[in-house]
């Protein structure tokens, strides 16, 4: 293989496309060519560009692409009529293999530039539109805890203990959830949790979390709520329970 021939094989050597013994060779004679040394890298920096997150790209980039084609104007053929006849000097021969060289780089530049600088655009276009379009279909969007305390069948349970902190018990059946607010609770001792549960139709007492350590809280509760006819908390084990193993401290009753 020609120097010249090992020169056309930048391109390919930096998106990893030779084989194991193209780039054997390749590698050798890139330590001793600072030219595609410096090409190499150019082009790994180009093709690392292209890694970056897929974009869709709008419909009017293949179309223009299509209609610009027309105006580019292609690499004359060689010829026998543009060849030498006479037999070169080393000076000739230099400069002609420096111009087959900048032709190869250029053929195999231009392309991974032309990749990088479209998912650039593109990757720009998107930032630049998106929040325009989220802002005119888009809806808010609400937490699971803001859908229960907004919804237009949301319905309240407040108690007061007797160091007076609060707790307030909020239900949407329509969503189908429970949230529970406290203000000012004094933490359950040490060792202990608060733990909530849903009571149903028959009386039973289900699991529907842990309440932070925190003296303010607003928890969601787990489970479904739609058809819980109260809301317990009672003090167990730091791990909770499956079933509660003390007298609730608060009986939320909820409105049917």
């Amino acid at each position: 293989m020609t120097d010249h021939d090992q020169h056309a094989l930048s391109g390919a050597y930096a998106v990893d496309a030779l084989d194991a013994d193209e780039r054997a060779r390749f590698e050798a004679h890139l330590a001793t060519c600072a030219d595609c040394r410096e090409e190499v890298a150019s082009l790994q920096e180009a093709a690392a560009l292209l890694g970056t997150d897929p974009v869709e790209p709008p419909s009017s980039v293949r179309d223009s692409v299509l209609a610009g084609i027309a105006s580019i104007r292609p690499l004359p053929p060689v010829t026998s009529e543009t060849a030498p006849t006479a037999t070169p000097t080393p000076g000739d021969e230099l400069a002609a293999r420096r111009t087959r060289r900048s032709l190869a780089q250029r053929l195999t530049r231009t392309p991974l530039l032309v990749a990088a600088a479209v998912v650039l655009l593109l990757a720009v276009g998107t930032a630049l539109v998106r929040p325009w379009a989220d802002d005119r279909t888009d809806e808010p969007r609400l937490s699971a805890i803001d859908r229960v305390l907004t919804a237009a069948d949301a319905t309240s349970v407040e108690k007061e203990f007797p160091d007076g902190s609060r707790a307030t018990v909020t239900v949407s059946r329509s969503e189908g959830r429970a949230v529970i607010q406290t203000e000012d609770m004094a933490l359950a001792p040490t060792g202990k949790v608060y733990e909530l549960w849903l009571q149903n139709a028959e009386g039973a007492m289900v699991p529907a979390g842990l309440m932070p350590h925190e003296a303010d809280n607003k928890v969601l509760l787990d489970g479904d709520a739609s058809e819980a006819e109260a809301v317990g908390i009672t003090v167990e084990p730091e791990e909770g329970s499956s079933v509660p193993t003390t007298d609730p401290i608060a009986v939320f009753e909820l409105e049917a």
